[in-house]
């Protein structure tokens, strides 16, 4: 049974629905109940990770630093996903991520964009700004892909 199944199942436990809950709230309602941690890809991992920091009541500044959390996620658990980064900054704390994905970092504040390429020919800072800064900076490739999807 998954996660998203159980949820009317476990309705009556309280702490268990709440867990299972902010599981599907990262995009993981699909995971089996019982399933190993080492069958997770790293963008799950993480996402665990984030759902147990969902959970906590801290009232402490903290900095999350993700590295590709949208890995493997279907557009729609990307936009959830999108939801819940926005949470942790609501909440005062600050989130860096390592993403390609253009839907989150079209919605980001700050961009720095490091390339041109990847491996022996990227490493140097291509352009930092805002997503609408980046879009117009030709030299950037995120820019160009940016520039598309923001309309600008």
């Amino acid at each position: 049974m998954t996660i998203q199944e159980s949820l009317s199942v476990l309705e009556d436990q309280e702490k268990i629905t709440e867990t299972a809950k902010l599981l599907c709230e990262v995009g993981l309602g699909y995971l089996k109940w019982g399933q190993s941690v080492n069958t997770l890809s790293g963008g799950e991992a993480q996402r665990t990770k984030l759902a147990k920091e969902l959970s906590k009541k801290t009232k402490n500044h903290t900095l999350y630093l993700l590295d590709e959390p949208t890995t493997g996620l279907h557009p729609r658990d990307v936009r959830q996903l999108l939801v819940l980064l926005n949470k942790l900054v609501d909440a005062g704390n600050t989130v860096i991520l390592v993403e390609h994905n253009l839907d989150l970092i079209s919605h980001s504040d700050w961009v720095i964009d490091i390339g041109p390429e990847g491996g022996d020919k990227g490493g140097t800072v291509v352009a930092e700004g805002t997503p609408e800064e980046i879009a117009r900076i030709e030299a950037s490739y995120t820019g160009r892909f940016l520039k598309e999807k923001l309309k600008i």
